[in-house]
């Protein structure tokens, strides 16, 4: 007789014999039961061991027969190809939170910086801010041609050490200054963005370039795609000068070229995958840099490397041509040299996307016309001091402030939804099994696995309990902005779930772990978060601006060429320098 069970999507092969007799019967019987108790044993893997194994067997029919050329449709339709570039989720996160004023505000009205006069040093024009640059060219003193070349031979003298650029994007960004140059000359000026040079992280397409994802499975690939954010400063006059790194499909600091460095400390990793912006800014490589964030890959590398930079509310900016993680989590935003830059940043790439769901005419106020006086901050235990202080000395009403929520898990939360997201985008490599190629195997490969097996519903249930989350936030916000760590990961968890907009403010250096000599000039950076409600960039802006009038710290700048007696580093830098391993 024949009796036999094969693979996971299991049949039962019985001779034609065998099921005319008695014997036959039970003995299908018994297969079955013995398949239903294997079953239940994965069941167990879903924490859904609640049924008898005759409904095992009833679940196990309709999933053959019904869920599986369902799902190979699905993905047939929607996922044969990565990136999640194409046929976004209709799901839509909207962060807003009612019974506030959502009425539309127009542009920011920048302040002007009269009297820059053009330093004889590059390396001062290369610290200069996006205001000051854009004065200088408007004023002629300097032209974009003449700043596409300095930051493009700072890029090429530092990347080596740094491990920070991918591609660049040499050839368009002499056209792009030309065209600037020209614009100007003919009596036609841009705005502030005009003829300054820029960078953008390596998940945004830009065509005539590869867009390699920082991953060596996809490092070349190019597409004819302009990306939204890139359109949006391309029309403002800025030049492209590099494709700079982002670790693998956008995870830690890890890419297929190397792993980029702190310039601050360069034994030291950046942490977070918008890794070149913020290495790349901080060093004076470029006046500002487009990274991204799905769960602290801004704030991380902005904290670490010293550098004043924005994460946005959730559909700020619109990611059109943007590698995907998660639609309800990925927002794009400026790293830069201050505040002000930030600002003016954010208020030109900001705005509606045709082609993302989830962007939005986010309704900003002007910072820069922000009354500071008549707003109520909070600070938590661990905000940074300093901080609470200078912003009292300006008149802003600062007390102390506890976030309050009862959803636990919040951290789960965060990866139940970023990681099956995730997994969405990247079916086919997983299915390929691309995943073995990963740089980092204890990064997505371990985490996409997981998040193989978390049911939908229990997906949605993190989503009801998210839901719940942002109420929470919502009813114990008492105050108009509160300052708190950045890089706590609980808050980068609530903050990113929730879709709340923070600064990354320095607020001073310290000295380094275990230096080399005790003259080293290597630091650590330090900082905190301003943190405000969705759609209140602006008063995170104001404050910090306020704070940054009367500080210096956002000022200061990393020592690449001057690490101090027997501290040194090769002129030009070389690659092979020792390295501590830092994890995200």
């Amino acid at each position: 007789m024949l009796c036999q069970i094969v693979g996971f999507r299991s049949r039962t092969i019985v001779s034609s014999s065998l099921l005319e007799s008695k014997n036959g019967s039970e003995c299908v019987k018994k297969m079955k039961m013995t398949e239903a108790s294997q079953y239940k044993a994965a069941f167990k893997l879903f924490d859904a061991d609640i049924f008898t194994e005759n409904k095992i067997v009833e679940i196990v029919k309709g999933a053959t027969e019904l869920n599986i050329p369902i799902f190979r449709a699905n993905w047939k339709a929607v996922a044969s190809v990565n990136g999640g570039l194409h046929d976004p989720s209709v799901l839509v996160f909207n962060p807003e939170w009612g019974g506030k004023e959502n009425k539309h505000h127009g542009k920011f009205e920048y302040p002007s910086e009269h009297g820059v006069k053009r330093p004889e040093n590059e390396e001062d024009i290369a610290y200069m801010t996006v205001l000051e640059l854009g004065q200088l060219i408007r004023s002629k003193q300097i032209t974009s041609m003449e700043l596409t070349e300095i930051f493009l031979k700072r890029l090429k003298r530092y990347n080596p050490v740094l491990e920070a650029v991918v591609t660049y994007t040499e050839e368009l960004a002499y056209k792009q200054a030309k065209k600037a140059d020209e614009l100007l000359a003919s009596g036609e000026y841009l705005g502030p963005l005009h003829g300054i040079p820029y960078g953008l992280k390596d998940i945004i397409a830009v065509p005539g370039y590869k867009t390699t994802w920082g991953s060596k499975t996809f490092k070349e690939q190019q597409f004819d795609t302009e990306a939204w954010v890139y359109k949006r400063l391309k029309a403002a006059g800025a030049v492209l000068v590099a494709k700079l790194v982002t670790g693998s499909l956008a995870y830690d600091d890890i890419w297929f070229g190397g792993r980029t460095r702190n310039p601050w400390n360069i034994e030291e990793f950046t942490t977070g995958s918008s890794a070149g912006p913020a290495a790349c800014t901080s060093a004076g490589l470029v006046p500002f840099a487009i990274g991204s964030e799905t769960a602290g890959s801004m704030t991380y590398p902005a904290a670490r490397c010293g550098v004043t930079a924005i994460r946005p509310t959730f559909g700020t900016v619109g990611r059109t041509g943007v590698m995907s993680i998660s639609e309800s989590l990925d927002k794009l935003g400026p790293f830069c040299r201050s505040a002000k830059d930030c600002a003016v940043i954010l208020d030109i790439i900001r705005g509606k996307d045709p082609d993302d769901l989830s962007s939005r005419e986010i309704p900003l106020k002007d910072p820069f016309s922000v009354d500071i006086t008549k707003l109520t901050v909070g600070y938590l235990d661990d905000a940074e001091m300093e901080v609470v202080h200078v912003l009292a000395s300006k008149g802003v009403n600062m007390v102390p402030y506890e976030l309050n929520y009862t959803v636990e898990r919040v951290q789960g939360i965060l990866n139940f939804t970023m990681d099956v997201d995730m997994l969405a985008h990247f079916d086919e490599w997983q299915r390929d099994g691309k995943d073995d190629e990963y740089e980092a195997q204890d990064q997505w490969p371990v985490e996409l696995r997981r998040a193989r097996m978390v049911p939908a519903v229990d997906y949605i249930q993190a989503q009801r309990a998210r839901g719940k989350l942002v109420k929470e936030i919502r009813e114990g916000f008492t105050v108009d902005a509160f300052i708190g760590n950045v890089t706590d990961w609980e808050k980068v968890c609530m903050g990113n779930l929730v879709g709340l907009p923070v600064m990354v403010v320095p607020t001073g250096l310290t000295n380094i772990w275990q230096p080399h000599s005790d003259d080293t000039n290597r630091r650590t950076s330090v900082t905190t978060g301003i943190y405000a409600p969705p759609s209140r960039d602006h008063i995170a802006l104001a404050l910090t601006m306020a704070y940054q009038s009367v500080t210096d710290h956002h000022k200061q700048r990393p020592p690449i060429d001057d690490l101090g007696p027997g501290d040194s580093i090769p002129n030009p830098p070389l690659v092979e320098i020792p390295a501590r391993r830092f994890y995200l």
